[in-house]
């Protein structure tokens, strides 16, 4: 089993290229790889329930196969290489610093440039903007930025974090696997796309823990904890069971109201969000990210310390049971004359 410290260190690492470099250019990225290869998928089928089953159900363990044997070759090759490799993983499969760049760039068009505002909108959502007005395409690049906190960065670091401790590429693997989920239901995952109903409900189940973990950590990262419970209250306004909780804490924690056009509106008291709250708001994602590398970090190791505390248990007690149960030695026995 790895030790507790070198299980943060590939955490740490994918921070630390998240910061430098943002993202790898998409010829090398393997989600943009990942994404070519959906794309073949996305056509029409004389079965597509069936054929959208299979597909959610063996790509993602494709992409998850891929990462797992090239983490543990890499283990192999020497425990450098492995940390190095587990971390290329974590950071391949998360975003943080570009995630909000691309929001805080539409937030800016829009005190100048609307129609780039709205243009610069499709990096994030997959909305019509066409109509939207400055406040409604602040509100979307808003929403999208909470959304992207819990599939982009909470979800995979959280997959890695429980596995890790039993072996890195598994950890690594497991990051995949959810990133590739993620990448489905993105690409696959509409009401008049048959095939991408399994993906859209595979991904459903997915992100039920992490879309409310993002909650938590924004409301941490705002020291905020009252935008929880007030967010709590609009969360099951969007028809997604998950989406809802990250987007309506992030509405409570900047006093704003987000709001999609005829499909739901979170703290609809509110105005709609200004430069200044939407800023505020891109903020607190990114503060909430970096978060979420630390606390994942931290849950590693306290996983591989509980780990590695029963097994020494097991090992004490196996011992004490071989000792007791293990036949005594015949004493001699001596004649005193």
């Amino acid at each position: 089993m790895t030790s507790a410290s070198a299980l943060a260190l590939p955490i740490a690492f994918a921070l630390l290229l998240d910061a430098a470099v943002a993202e790898p250019p998409n010829r090398f990225h393997p989600v943009a790889w990942f994404g070519s290869l959906v794309a073949a998928f996305d056509r029409e089928w004389s079965r597509p329930r069936l054929a959208g089953l299979a597909v959610a159900a063996a790509l993602p363990v494709v992409a998850a196969g891929l990462v797992v044997l090239a983490v543990f070759a890499a283990t192999r090759l020497h425990p450098v290489a492995g940390t190095v490799a587990a971390g290329l993983a974590v950071f391949a499969t998360t975003s943080v610093r570009m995630l909000s760049a691309k929001a805080a760039e539409v937030v800016a068009a829009t005190e100048t440039d609307l129609p780039t505002a709205r243009e610069r909108l499709r990096w994030l959502a997959g909305r019509d903007a066409a109509d939207l007005s400055p406040g409604e395409v602040r509100s979307a690049a808003v929403e999208s930025a909470a959304e992207n906190l819990a599939d982009g960065v909470v979800a995979p670091l959280l997959a890695f974090a429980l596995l890790a401790p039993v072996s890195p590429s598994l950890g690594a693997g497991a990051a995949a696997w959810v990133k590739a989920v993620n990448t489905l239901d993105s690409m696959l995952g509409y009401r008049e796309t048959p095939h991408g109903t399994a993906s859209a409900r595979l991904d459903d189940l997915v992100m039920w823990i992490p879309a409310r973990a993002s909650a938590l950590l924004l409301a941490l990262a705002a020291l905020a904890p009252g935008a929880l419970p007030d967010g709590a209250r609009w969360a099951d306004a969007p028809p997604s069971p998950n989406s809802g909780w990250p987007m309506a804490t992030l509405a409570a924690v900047v006093d704003a109201r987000l709001e999609k056009p005829g499909v739901y509106v979170l703290n609809s008291d509110a105005a709609l969000p200004s430069v200044e709250s939407s800023r505020e708001g891109v903020r607190v994602v990114s503060a909430a990210g970096v978060l979420a590398f630390v606390l994942a970090g931290a849950l590693a190791v306290l996983l591989t310390q509980f780990l590695a505390s029963g097994e020494s248990v097991s090992l004490a007690t196996f011992a004490g049971v071989g000792a007791m149960t293990a036949p005594t030695p015949a004493r001699e026995v001596v004649a005193w004359s």
